[in-house]
């Protein structure tokens, strides 16, 4: 199943996307918000609505995290890249809900930033609240599902605070979408890119991870409790660069879709 966020009459609803005759379309509204199912998103009731392409709705972010966690250095080549050590633990930090940014919006460069600079990852959406989850303890049920992540990042701060907060947090720093879905295996493999201005700046696969999905999120429940709809972004490989005014970048999970958005100075 794979579902968005999107503007009807001028309030948020969401939609089950479907493919019609090859294009992905918005058949029908959800009629309760897919956090609140508890993981079980076949039981949502829906209403049919004459079919709108995903390509023309004016989509907004698909998640309503109470918090966004983080993980870095989850791929080998991007720690030796950054000149890192690879972490013994899952590297956890937390971006603000604020910083949420809809597929199509403008991701915007701080004036106290030179050098803001891309970040394509998988994010992962829950579906019911996850607490110390036990070591035996599949942690699929705990999944609502998959989207692409984009954690924006001013560099230059980053290096300059000693830790992460201010670097990450900005407003618009968060791009996510175009939909969740539950289509995807990323213990199986499943490809992250980066584009910017259509060339490929980064290029890696969920098989990669130096942290599978399984120990991040029973690490991350051992220290907080995940709430429905929570937002985990789970690393992005090596090739991060800057993104200057003018830029458009695309961030692609296979399965899942493209994440595009425009980037403007302050």
């Amino acid at each position: 199943m794979k579902y968005c966020r999107f503007q009807v009459s001028g309030r948020p609803q969401y939609g089950l996307v479907e493919t019609v005759a090859g294009r992905e379309e918005i058949t029908r509204l959800l009629v309760n918000a897919p956090e609140d199912s508890n993981g079980d998103m076949e039981d949502v009731p829906t209403r049919r609505v004459e079919p709108v392409s995903l390509s023309e709705a004016t989509l907004l972010a698909p998640v309503r995290p109470s918090k966004i966690v983080c993980v870095g250095r989850n791929y080998r080549d991007h720690a030796a890249e950054l000149g890192h050590d690879v972490p013994v633990e899952p590297l956890i930090f937390l971006k603000p809900p604020s910083a949420l940014l809809a597929p199509g919006g403008q991701i915007r460069r701080p004036k106290i930033s030179n050098r803001v600079g891309h970040e394509g990852e998988l994010g992962v959406v829950l579906a019911k609240t996850c607490y110390k989850v036990g070591a035996d303890e599949d942690v699929r049920p705990y999944i609502l599902g998959y989207t692409c992540v984009n954690d924006v990042t001013a560099r230059d701060l980053q290096e300059k605070d000693g830790q992460w907060t201010r670097a990450k947090g900005f407003d618009t720093f968060c791009p996510v979408g175009p939909v969740v879905s539950d289509e995807v295996d990323p213990w199986a493999g499943v490809i992250v890119e980066t584009r910017v201005n259509g060339e490929v700046r980064q290029h890696g696969s969920t098989v990669d991870f130096i942290f599978a999905l399984d120990v991040v999120i029973r690490h991350i429940s051992r220290c907080m409790t995940l709430l429905p709809g929570d937002l985990i972004s789970t690393g992005t490989p090596s090739g991060v660069g800057p993104l200057v005014d003018g830029d458009v970048v695309e961030v692609s999970v296979q399965g899942v879709g493209i994440l595009r958005n425009s980037v403007v100075d302050e």
